[in-house]
Formats: C-alpha cells, sequence, structure tokens
C-alpha cells in the first residue's frame, strides 16, 4: 500500500494541495474577517470621495462654462448697449449654451434713452424653446443680483429666492445666477448681466452618479441654506442648522459649521436613526460646498452578510480543495488528452482547431508545440492560397467596375454632346437664318423692311449671340483652363453687393424679355465687400437663370442680406421646385434634372464651384416648399 502510494503521482499531488491549501485558507479567511470592516470603510471613503470628486468637476464644469459665456458676451454687451441689442446678446447666450436656464441684462436708469426708467432685456429657456422679452413693469434695482455686482463692482455667483416667481425661471422660484457688472466707455457702472441657473437644475446635476443606491448629494451656502438637496422642500428656505436639534445632533450642527467654513473632510453623523458617512468640499469660486451622503447600511451590507457565508466558505472551501487534489492527476494529463482530440480532428480535415503553445518543457510539452508549428505551417499555407483566390477575384471585380465606369462615362459624353449640338444650333440656326435674310435685303433693296422688325430681328440675333457667348464661357469655365483661373483670380475686389445684384439683372431682362424680377435688400447701398466680381456675378446670373427656366417667370426674387459673419445672395421663384431625390444630383456636372429642357447641366455646378473658390458656399434651402431657392454666401 505505501508502495502503491509512493508511486502514485495523483496521491502525492493531493496531498501536497492540501496540506499546504487548508492552512494558507483558514489564515486567510481569518485575517480577511477581521480587517474586512475597517477595508471596507477606507474603500467607501474613497469611492465616495472619488464620485463627489466627479460630481464636483461636473458641477464646476456647468459654472465655469456659465462664467465664461457671462465673461465672453460681457464686451459686447458694453459695445451694443441698444435695447435691441441686448435682446438679441440674450437669445444668443441662452440658445447656444444648454448649461444656462435664463439671461437677463439689467441697464441703470437713464443709460439707455428710449428707456429712461429702468430696462431689462432677458430670454429663457422653455424646454424646446427660448422666450425673449423685456420686463416693463418688473423693478430690480433693490434685488441682490443686482445690488451685490453694483455695489462691489465685481463678478460672482448670487444665490436668490424670488418668491412671486416674477422671471418665472423656476416653477419655485430659486435661482442661482452669476452676476457681472456692465461698464460704459468711461468706465462707469451701467448694468447687469446675470446668466442664471435654477437650483433644481443644480441639484440635478450634482446628483447623476451615486456610489450606493441609498447614496445623495446635497449644498449649502456660506449661511447653511440648502442650494442642491435631493428633497427640493429644503432648498434654500432651510438650513443645515434649522433643520437640526443641537442637543440631540451635535454631528450634524459640526458638521454644518465645517461646510459654511470652507473646509474638506468626512465625518460621520447620526441623523434619522442610523450612521451616516458625509464627505464634503467647497465648490471653487463660490461660497458654497457640496456633500455626499453614504449610509453605513448599504457600506457595510456586505460585510453584515460576511458572517454568514463564512461559514459556507469555510465547507466549501474544504470540499473543492480535496476534490481539486484529487484531481491533479487528471489536470496533468489533460494537454495530452486535448492534443488527441485536436490531433483527430486535423487527421479528419478539420484546420480550425487550435494548438497554442505550451510552456511546458518536459516531453508532453515538447510534443505539443510540435504539433502546434505543424498546424501553423498548414494553415500558413492554406491562408496563402485563398489570399491568392481572394486577390483575383477583387482584380476581376476592380476591370468589372472600371469597364462600367468607362461605358458610363462614354454614354454621358455622347449624351453631353448631343445636349451641347442641340443647345448651340437653335441659337445658331437665329444668327445664320437672320443673317441670311439681312443680307438679302441688302442685296435687293435697304427700304423693303421696316425698321422695326430689322429692330426686332437685330434683339433676336443680340440675344442669341449672348446665349451662345454664355454656354462657351460655361464650357470654357468648367475646363481645366477655366477652373484654374478662377482659382487664381483675385479675390480682393471691392464690390458693392446692391449696385452688382441690379447689373445682373439688368443683363438678364435685356436677354430675355416679358420677364419681372424683384430685388431686396437689407444692406445699404454703401456696404462693401472683398471679392472676385466677375466670379460672383457670373454665379448669381448663373442661379437666376436657372430660376428663369423654372418657373413662371412672374415671382422671381432677389435677396441680399447680412449674417453675423457672412453676406447672403438668396434666388427664390415659384416653380415646380426639385425633387427629394435629385437634391444632390443638381451640383454635379453636366447633370440635367429634364434631358428635355435648356442648359447644359453646368451653371448650378459652376456656381457651387465658384462659391467654394470665393471661401464661401453655396446651396439649396430644403425648408423652402413653393419652388426653388438658392442661397449663395460669401464670407464678409
Amino acid at each position: 500500500m505505501s508502495i502503491n502510494f509512493r508511486k502514485s503521482f495523483s496521491a502525492k499531488i493531493t496531498l501536497w494541495v492540501v496540506g499546504m491549501s487548508v492552512p494558507i485558507f483558514f489564515l486567510s479567511l481569518g485575517m480577511l474577517y477581521r480587517q474586512s470592516r475597517q477595508i471596507i470603510r477606507d474603500e467607501a471613503v474613497a469611492r465616495a470621495h472619488g464620485v463627489l470628486n466627479a460630481s464636483m468637476q461636473r458641477l464646476c464644469r456647468y459654472l465655469i462654462s456659465t462664467e465664461t459665456t457671462a465673461n465672453t458676451y460681457g464686451w459686447k454687451v458694453e459695445q451694443s448697449l441698444q435695447a435691441d441689442t441686448l435682446q438679441e446678446l440674450t437669445h444668443h447666450i441662452v440658445e447656444f449654451n444648454p448649461y444656462v436656464d435664463g439671461c437677463a441684462i439689467s441697464m441703470e436708469p437713464g443709460v439707455l434713452p428710449d428707456h429712461p426708467n429702468h430696462f431689462m432685456a432677458y430670454s429663457l429657456r422653455r424646454r424646446d424653446t427660448i422666450q425673449t422679452s423685456y420686463a416693463k413693469k418688473f423693478y430690480y434695482l433693490n434685488k441682490c443680483w443686482y445690488q451685490e455686482p453694483r455695489n462691489k463692482l465685481t463678478s460672482g455667483w448670487v444665490v436668490y429666492y424670488d418668491d412671486t416667481n416674477t422671471m418665472k425661471l423656476d416653477r419655485d422660484g430659486m435661482i442661482a445666477a452669476y452676476s457681472k457688472p456692465l461698464f460704459g466707455a468711461d468706465s462707469t457702472f451701467v448694468g447687469v448681466m446675470s446668466t442664471a441657473i435654477s437650483l433644481i437644475h443644480i441639484s440635478r446635476i450634482v446628483s447623476t452618479d451615486k456610489p450606493y443606491p441609498n447614496s445623495y448629494f446635497f449644498m449649502v451656502d456660506e449661511e447653511g441654506r440648502y442650494v442642491g438637496h435631493p428633497d427640493t422642500s429644503r432648498l434654500f428656505n432651510k438650513t443645515i442648522f434649522s433643520l437640526a436639534d443641537p442637543q440631540e445632533h451635535p454631528d450634524i450642527i459640526a458638521l454644518g459649521y465645517e461646510m459654511t467654513q470652507g473646509r474638506e473632510g468626512q465625518m460621520t453623523v447620526e441623523a434619522y436613526g442610523e450612521s451616516l458617512l458625509v464627505c464634503y468640499m467647497p465648490v471653487p469660486n463660490t461660497t458654497w460646498s457640496l456633500a455626499i451622503v453614504c449610509p453605513y447600511s448599504d457600506i457595510l451590507k456586505g460585510y453584515n452578510m460576511l458572517s454568514y457565508v463564512l461559514v459556507l466558505l469555510l465547507f466549501t472551501g474544504l470540499f473543492f480543495i480535496i476534490l481539486n487534489g484529487s484531481k491533479a492527476i487528471n489536470y496533468t494529463l489533460r494537454p495530452l488528452r486535448q492534443l488527441k482530440e485536436k490531433s483527430q480532428a486535423i487527421a479528419e480535415g478539420d484546420l480550425e482547431v487550435d494548438i497554442t503553445q505550451s510552456s511546458r518543457e518536459d516531453v508532453v510539452g515538447r510534443l505539443h508545440n510540435s504539433f502546434a508549428k505543424m498546424l501553423e505551417s498548414i494553415k500558413k499555407n492554406l491562408d496563402d492560397v485563398h489570399a491568392a483566390s481572394r486577390e483575383a477575384q477583387e482584380y476581376n471585380l476592380e476591370l468589372e467596375h472600371a469597364t462600367q465606369l468607362v461605358v458610363k462615362a462614354d454614354m454621358q459624353k455622347t449624351s453631353f454632346m448631343k445636349n451641347m449640338s442641340h443647345q448651340l444650333r437653335t441659337p445658331l440656326n437665329i444668327l445664320v437664318g437672320f443673317a441670311q435674310i439681312l443680307a438679302k435685303q441688302v442685296g435687293d433693296s435697304p427700304e423693303s423692311l421696316p425698321n422695326e422688325e430689322i429692330k426686332s430681328i437685330a434683339e433676336s440675333m443680340d440675344q442669341s449671340s449672348k446665349q451662345l457667348n454664355r454656354m462657351v464661357l460655361m464650357l470654357y469655365d468648367c475646363s481645366d483652363k477655366g477652373q484654374q483661373e478662377a482659382e487664381e483670380s483675385n479675390k480682393d475686389e471691392l464690390v458693392y453687393p446692391n449696385e452688382l445684384v441690379r447689373i445682373v439683372v439688368n443683363y438678364i431682362t435685356d436677354i430675355t424679355p416679358d420677364l419681372h424680377i424683384a430685388i431686396e435688400t437689407d444692406v445699404p447701398e454703401a456696404f462693401t465687400i472683398r471679392t472676385n466680381e466677375k466670379l460672383l456675378a457670373y454665379s448669381i446670373s448663373e442661379i437666376i437663370f436657372n430660376a428663369v427656366k423654372y418657373s413662371d417667370r412672374e415671382h422671381i426674387k432677389v435677396r441680399v442680406t447680412r449674417t453675423g459673419s457672412t453676406i447672403q445672395f438668396i434666388v427664390e421663384d415659384t416653380g415646380k421646385g426639385i425633387a427629394e431625390a435629385d437634391r444632390e444630383r443638381i451640383f454635379k456636372f453636366f447633370t440635367k434634372m429634364d434631358d428635355f429642357s435648356e442648359g447644359l447641366g453646368l451653371g448650378i455646378p459652376l456656381s457651387k464651384s465658384h462659391a467654394i473658390t470665393l471661401d464661401g458656399d453655396f446651396w439649396l434651402d430644403t425648408d423652402y416648399d413653393k419652388g426653388c431657392r438658392f442661397v449663395f454666401e460669401l464670407p464678409l
């Protein structure tokens, strides 16, 4: 029996595993049970501080974004002391800054001549809309958010409670505002710009993450008032001191004192019949303090279950130690069994099996690695064959695709040549026909045709020659030489937009009789831009020609308007419009929506190319549903 035991490798492994594992196992469990409470508490403190820091960074990001918005727009407000401009600036601040719930610009009496008593423009976020107006009867000069920056002449956060909820910024009227004083050209105080976030919004910001199911955040100001709390009934009108009895809850009073003094740390507090871990820190650049509350019932929930689990772990651990010891020899021989199964699969033609390299240096490991190298070599050769086959297939597909492109290009070339021949033939026929009539008339008798008819013939010939000239210029413009000249053209010419539009419209109406084109502009006559006059005039004329071609020729409008940093030339008509499926195709060269219509399919693509050359853009306004509206935009 003893000889068999000495020869039994599995028995030796089992005895070694049990003899080494059982003492270590019991010792580890004992130390774990003893140290687990302190470890759990330290981990809870670190976890709470981590979540607190993350929430603090998120809150600071909101606050800094609000402060940056106010400081960025402050100089614009100080340079634009006009009622309409102030309303527009408040709208921009709320529209482009999702962190801001509202913005108000309030002026000192007498600063705005049209509003001698007082004036306040404001914009408020209403879910998906922004309400912008100005307060007519709201007296704000005695409000803290106006008085503090007025008296201190410095920016800062102000928390206040609007008991009448005059501005309707929040359903409970609780507001945190960053108030910035405004100064005139002579550095005198002229008003206050306030960007506001509701306290309920702030509570939602800091309460996004929770380390434990029942943990929560709260925030107080320098007087202990609740600035943020999941229970909104506590916001602003209650303090951390008013809700705690100094005799029964001195630790809460101490916590409130620590937070109002702007200190950082953690405390264990007894409140509401349970122990709470509270971690707190001051909010930078404010008088607020943010805290996270974690109940110990949540923190030690796993620890309380530890004593019940410990006994189960003891018996389960012993069972698995003995079971693993008895199976040690099977684990040792497992690579050979796996190698046998995989070798059999390879012999049957399945090469998808995977034999990994073994780190063992005995005969089993060397045998295992030899099979792995053999399988790797077989797979590599097969992969090379498959790769060659895939390359051949891809090459054939590329050849097929290239053939299709050549056929398509040839068809497009043929179609374009036919279309160009047709478009050139009509004005050429007119010129040739009238030229023959005039030649014959001159040869026979100069007096036989009336002057009016001769004048009509001359006008028709002039229109046809201009059409021919336009098409030739379009063909040259879309060539490589024309594109190169456009890119190298002078983009710094002084251009009067209104005058240029009138010249283009007069030119088109001369070519096309019985045509009505309305011109609207909201820029002054003396207003100028720096661009290439030739490319701009050519592009606008092509857009108008397109509107003439596809409309009733009676309701064409050209508008010149200015945005913040660009000027737009807008051409709209009341024609049949462009189908949604064709809205991208119209900007491709030699593409026509109607093969029977006039034109070469170059006007709109060339206008797009010129807009890009002039550092601008050109697009179809898809929101316009009464015909077509094209917008040609250039930077100021």
